[in-house]
């Protein structure tokens, strides 16, 4: 359905954009009510000593009817959902991209980086 494809991009797109997978303390929580996509992203250190989180949202009420067509090339993060609105998708995916990138400015990538390395030990 819809909901479920709005927000498994938006979720998708903020791990992408951390390069985020099991070996890092990643979490990512989603919500779309009234045409609004909420996304709650946070990044924490290993021992849980240090954690950045952030929510943000976006509309993604768009209809289908304010479209040119299909595009058969539609794809987002490795999604293609043909009877989802194209700019409601565009809306989800720059959504996690841009709470990520909230959280990379506020220092994510120095915590994801640590929790890598020891990780990696």
């Amino acid at each position: 359905d819809e909901e479920t494809v709005l927000r498994c991009i938006t979720e998708r797109a903020f791990m992408k954009h951390l390069e985020g997978g099991c070996s890092v303390p990643v979490a990512v929580s989603t919500l779309l009510k009234d045409g609004q996509l909420y996304l709650t992203g946070a990044v924490y250190s290993l021992d849980g000593s240090d954690a950045l989180q952030e929510t943000m949202q976006k509309n993604v009420n768009f209809s289908l009817e304010n479209e040119d067509g299909p595009d058969d090339n539609l794809q987002h993060v490795g999604i293609t959902a043909r009877s989802v609105p194209r700019l409601a998708q565009e809306a989800a995916e720059r959504l996690g991209q841009e709470v990520a990138d909230l959280l990379l400015s506020k220092g994510a990538k120095q915590i994801l980086s640590v929790a890598r390395q020891l990780s990696s030990a």
